[in-house]
């Protein structure tokens, strides 16, 4: 796939709007450690440490879109609660979500709350009704869907099957969509896939392909089967079907079956990672790509959401940069500072210690070597803070960096001892430093602890300093000295 290509479609689809319509929800996390089972009952006990809150469902959907860069048009339903109350503030703080929420009296919003320790869920408790909303409701969300998609690019139905994707809104969208000459993209639950009528796009996971169909998704073969079986009773003109860490598998009316493969990776939490996936599908398409090109984005951009913590997004930056690097599945090669924060957060959760060190790492050396090796052998994950191309050049000089600062950081990146790197544009650390709260700071070179920046932050809160002897003759610049005399 060109990776051009790709990145175009990013930018095109900046500022297009989408409407989402389906059923929206609050999700809500409560974190915590276990440290014992409970004498009562063979259950851990949790003790709490910070909760979260977050839009859920199609409201992570237009999250997703909204970081993407696109303009989202959320129309769904919730209860006349404190929770409907809390979602609704929660997706008016998003830039480019607009949102429509009916208030129905007689059912409660959706609220899913997950309890999390150890960087792992041990329970999930729904609060919700399921049941179809009544007529009035649906004519209401008809006439707002009617209204938005004027002036959208594309429209997504998604269902979670709490009762707001009636086969009245269906018809209504299909009908707009017709209309106005845009696609609709449906995320289908149940095993009536023919509920969703004539959609541009079916969009299920391998589970809910395998069940509707009564065949197995496991292998290219199976997933391939199951498409034109699909395909061959159904009115939808194409289906993309989602495989976790397998990729997509999707074919249209008439076409042949197309596997796109995803990358193996680690995998901190899938939830969510659909709702990215069908954000990042919708941008290709309301773009103007092939839904072959829908597809590659859509992959790489849920490999970046399954290493995220809850029901994450993912920003146009982080989906370029790991396009612009060629990692299929989102393996971008340094994070956003605000992206880093949430993760560092995870780590914590999970009792592991968090280290930082920093450098302009140019040409990296066997001393580079030994200072990241150190650090990362005194603490659970390691942060590198990478200075900018921009920072070097004021520090270093008019001829340096050697390696631009994506370059640098994919090579640190890919080192075991590293486990993020985020860049900075200042001259020092200490805004990084700051954020990030590390546990551990380490630094090489000859600095006494009251020289190296951001060791009195680190020491307030209790933390750790350490200090890595130099490795006689290795340096950037005496490296590229040695190559200079070698040149001449």
């Amino acid at each position: 796939m060109d990776t051009g290509a790709l990145m175009a479609l990013v930018r095109a689809a900046a500022g297009k709007r989408v409407v989402c319509v389906g059923d929206v929800m609050l999700d809500r996390f409560v974190y915590g450690h276990v440290a014992r089972i409970s004498p009562e009952a063979p259950v851990p006990i949790m003790r709490r440490t910070r909760e979260a809150a977050m839009p859920g469902g199609a409201g992570n959907v237009g999250r997703n879109l909204s970081t993407l860069g696109m303009q989202t048009s959320l129309i769904g339903v919730v209860g006349d609660d404190a929770e409907g109350r809390a979602l609704a503030e929660l997706l008016g703080q998003i830039d480019g979500v607009e949102a429509d929420l009916i208030v129905m009296r007689d059912r409660p919003t959706t609220l899913k709350t997950r309890f999390v320790a150890g960087g792992q869920q041990l329970l999930r408790v729904d609060a919700e009704d399921t049941q179809a909303i009544d007529l009035s409701t649906e004519a209401d969300l008809v006439v707002s869907l009617e209204d938005a998609a004027k002036d959208a690019s594309l429209i997504i139905l998604s269902d979670y099957a709490k009762g707001a994707v009636t086969p009245g809104v269906i018809e209504a969208a299909i009908a707009a969509g017709r209309a106005h000459g845009i696609p609709v993209i449906a995320d289908p639950k149940g095993l009536d896939f023919a509920r969703y009528g004539a959609v541009d796009v079916l969009k299920p996971n391998a589970m809910e392909l395998s069940q509707a169909m009564g065949l197995p998704v496991e292998t290219d073969r199976d997933a391939a089967e199951a498409l034109g079986q699909a395909l061959s009773i159904l009115p939808a003109k194409a289906i993309v079907v989602t495989r976790a860490a397998k990729g997509m598998s999707f074919a249209t009316q008439g076409g042949e079956v197309m596997h796109r493969s995803g990358e193996a990776r680690e995998v901190y939490d899938v939830s969510g990672a659909g709702d990215t996936s069908i954000a990042a599908l919708a941008l290709g398409l309301a773009a103007g790509g092939t839904l072959e090109e829908a597809v590659s984005l859509a992959i790489a951009a849920s490999g970046i959401a399954v290493g995220k913590s809850g029901t994450a997004t993912v920003a146009a930056s982080e989906l370029n940069q790991a396009l612009q690097m060629g990692l299929r599945n989102g393996g971008v090669s340094h994070v956003p500072l605000e992206t880093l924060k949430d993760q560092v957060e995870v780590w914590r959760d999970a009792h592991l210690t968090v280290g930082f060190t920093n450098g302009c790492f140019d040409i990296l050396h066997p001393g580079h070597l030994r200072v990241l090796e150190e650090a990362k052998a005194r603490c659970g994950r390691l942060v590198v803070g990478l200075n900018s191309d921009a920072s070097v050049k004021r520090l270093k000089g008019p001829t340096r960096p050697v390696n631009d600062e994506v370059s640098r950081a994919r090579v640190l990146s890919g080192l075991t001892a590293v486990d993020a790197v985020v860049v900075f544009d200042e001259d020092t650390p200490l805004a990084l430093i700051e954020a990030l709260q590390p546990d551990l700071l380490v630094k090489g070179g000859d600095y006494s602890i009251d020289t190296i920046v951001g060791a009195d932050i680190v020491l307030a809160r209790g933390g750790t300093v350490h200090i890595v002897p130099l490795v006689d003759g290795q340096s950037t610049t005496a490296a590229i000295a040695r190559a200079n005399a070698q040149a001449e």
